[in-house]
């Protein structure tokens, strides 16, 4: 019951911090909110937690509102403005990737006791890494080009739920696809069956995420936000 608890005040704040971001320093703020996510995602994954009955790893919110971030884009600003968001995410995650990658090789001091937990958090085998950057890069343009598709046939104010939602579920759907096949896919300890639980768990909490952003991403168009 805690963690149910404790993850709806989590998804809270996640949203209520996107809305401040957009509020104060409006698409720059947006660009950094994609950035800092897309790092906060990788870093949130590697715990796992059981909510619900289900085990699942942490990030799928965080993650959720890098979505959120591309479409609002899409939405006030078009889709190069979105399309710009994406390379930034990406390039924030290959950076960070590369820079602890190399940390984690400085040969500790006899003193230090950092580095069995940085190696825990960022010693990401290559096979998670680069299912991780993949599977972003691949959606995430996927995700923009179905919001511009969706904008044309469906141009009414009302209609940015189905711009959103009919978005965000196609290409979340693939970035659960992408990620766990270059991940776990024919890994040992992981039999097909066990890799379609983790692919279903993992794509319904995206989806469940994505529901309960559209009023969010509601409320941030409605805001005036800084010109940038």
């Amino acid at each position: 019951m805690f963690n149910l608890l404790w993850g709806a005040a989590f998804a809270a704040v996640n949203f209520g911090l996107f809305l401040l971001c957009y509020r104060l320093f409006g698409r720059t703020g947006l660009y950094a909110w994609v950035a800092l996510a897309t790092v906060l995602a990788n870093v949130q994954v590697v715990k796992m937690i059981e909510l619900a009955g289900l085990i699942m790893t942490l990030g799928n919110t965080i993650y959720g509102t890098i979505f959120l971030a591309t479409d609002l884009l899409n939405e006030k600003y078009g889709e190069k403005a979105a399309k710009r968001a994406v390379w930034t995410g990406f390039f924030a995650l290959l950076a960070s990737t590369v820079m602890m990658q190399m940390a984690l090789r400085f040969e500790p001091a006899e003193a230090d006791f950092a580095q069995s937990s940085l190696e825990t958090v960022f010693g990401l085998l290559p096979r998670l890494a680069l299912g991780s950057v993949t599977a972003y890069l691949v959606s995430q343009y996927l995700d923009v080009k179905i919001f511009s598709l969706l904008k044309k046939a469906f141009p009414k104010p009302g209609q940015l739920w189905i711009r959103n939602n009919g978005s965000t579920a196609v290409s979340q759907l693939l970035d659960t696809i992408v990620f766990c096949s270059i991940a776990f896919l024919g890994e040992e300890g992981y039999p097909f069956d066990v890799w379609v639980q983790i692919a279903l768990t993992t794509y319904l909490i995206k989806l469940a995420v994505t529901l309960l952003s559209t009023p969010i991403l509601y409320a941030a168009r409605a805001m005036k936000a800084p010109e940038s």
